[in-house]
């Protein structure tokens, strides 16, 4: 079975030459995407060897080291670079603010950025959650208004053929 990819489920290949070129090839190129920043924890795949200071000394999440494989536009384009509007950081300073995690200057200390990650991730989960839910409705009205439309356009005595 050919390799899909994670989000969008396009078919991935790993043809030398092509990652991140204008084709379509180069979009369906795989890549790997760890669920948790490596530099969280101080390492990082482009300096093997080397290690920082981390943010985190274990995962949260309990996901320290896990990826998943994407087509490079999923991975690139749409993980790398979410779309956060003015008035989506607003909110976020907000919840920033309300949780004690902002800083008037930064210290040696690095749980406030621990925190304001963990907050991003929660501020995800909990509109993935709620997203979902509201689709998951939204298309059961419609499957039921579909399944349900011809019968009641008959017992009203149109006429649904052309």
């Amino acid at each position: 079975m050919a390799e899909q990819c994670a989000i969008c489920g396009c078919v991935l290949h790993r043809t030398r030459g092509t990652y991140a070129c204008a084709t379509v090839e180069g979009r369906s190129h795989a890549t790997k995407h760890h669920f948790i920043a490596e530099r969280f924890f101080g390492r990082s795949s482009n300096r093997p060897g080397t290690k920082t200071e981390g943010i985190f000394n274990h995962s949260p999440w309990g996901h320290e080291g896990e990826f998943g494989i994407f087509c490079y536009e999923c991975h690139e384009e749409l993980l790398h670079h979410p779309v956060l509007l003015q008035e989506d950081f607003k909110l976020f300073v907000d919840l920033v603010q309300i949780r004690g995690l902002s800083e008037k200057e930064k210290t040696a200390d690095r749980s406030k950025i621990a925190g304001r990650v963990a907050l991003l991730h929660e501020v995800i989960v909990l509109g993935l959650k709620n997203w979902q839910k509201e689709e998951v409705e939204r298309v059961k009205s419609m499957v039921t208004t579909s399944r349900e439309w011809p019968r009641q356009v008959y017992r009203k005595g149109i006429s649904t053929s052309a």
